[in-house]
């Protein structure tokens, strides 16, 4: 799970940020794409697209290696409400090792999350851009500064101090979703908690026990409830640097203070 937030966080962080200047961009298809991507992520159940986009990514993967490892193949891909393809094309190959089958099942989980919350990283991200002052950005044009110096130097340096309350709350729900892990076919803590914790388990029979699953998911209660404290102290901490010398509420009670 940790692994999993871990690599998950920076890829949706990664994904917002491009989704944000899509959507503030000039150029009207660029900028479609970008606010249609992020109404239409945000506008379907979460659970929708776990399920919808761990088939289509697969399923896209492994006709491009269709098309690529079986060029002389002459039966179309999609028969019916089946999806064949060659068996050089499947990801991974039938023999091959456990652990890469379980890679590629985390692979596709990270990118699944990453798709879906970085549509909402996008849409804290685009609101933080507009919410930076507009006088900061003609006084960086008055001093002859370009409009890719503008956005890295002067927007993107202040959106953050906007952006970071919505994107901390997206850091509480990411941390809380992991357990939809399940449902793409990943083993996460929610799911052994539930199987360490079962009485009739042939995976664990050698250390037979009661009905133990109120203790372990007492004990994962425990721990997403520390893991919570722990982000809330460090992003306190992290606005506070932010927040510093700028012209907003936190900076104001900060000089006040000072």
């Amino acid at each position: 799970m940790l692994l999993l937030l871990a690599i998950t966080a920076p890829t949706a962080l990664a994904f917002g940020f491009g989704g944000a200047m899509a959507a503030r961009s000039r150029i009207w298809p660029i900028a479609w794409f970008g606010k249609g991507y992020i109404a239409i992520v945000r506008g379907v159940p979460d659970i929708a697209f776990f399920l919808f986009f761990v088939i289509a990514l697969d399923q896209l993967f492994e006709a491009i290696r269709h098309k690529i490892k079986c060029p002389d193949w002459d039966q179309a891909i999609w028969q019916g409400n089946d999806f064949v393809v060659c068996q050089a094309a499947k990801l991974p190959l039938g023999n091959d090792p456990q652990w890469m089958h379980e890679t590629y099942g985390f692979f596709l989980a990270v990118l699944t999350f990453a798709i879906v919350f970085g549509a909402f990283a996008a849409n804290v991200l685009f609101g933080a851009m507009r919410a930076v002052p507009h006088a900061q950005l003609e006084t960086a044009a008055a001093y002859g500064f370009s409009r890719r110096q503008t956005f890295w130097r002067i927007l993107v340096p202040q959106m953050w101090v906007y952006a970071l309350p919505g994107l901390s709350n997206l850091w509480m729900v990411l941390t809380k979703a992991t357990p939809l892990l399940f449902l793409l076919g990943v083993e996460d803590i929610v799911y052994w908690a539930r199987e360490l914790g079962g009485t009739a388990n042939p995976r664990f029979t050698d250390y037979p026990h009661g009905d133990w699953r109120m203790w372990y998911f007492l004990g994962l209660m425990v721990f997403y409830l520390g893991l919570t404290r722990i982000s809330e102290i460090y992003l306190e901490r992290l606005m506070q640097r932010l927040t510093h010398g700028q012209a907003t509420t936190g900076g104001e009670a900060q000089r006040k203070a000072a």
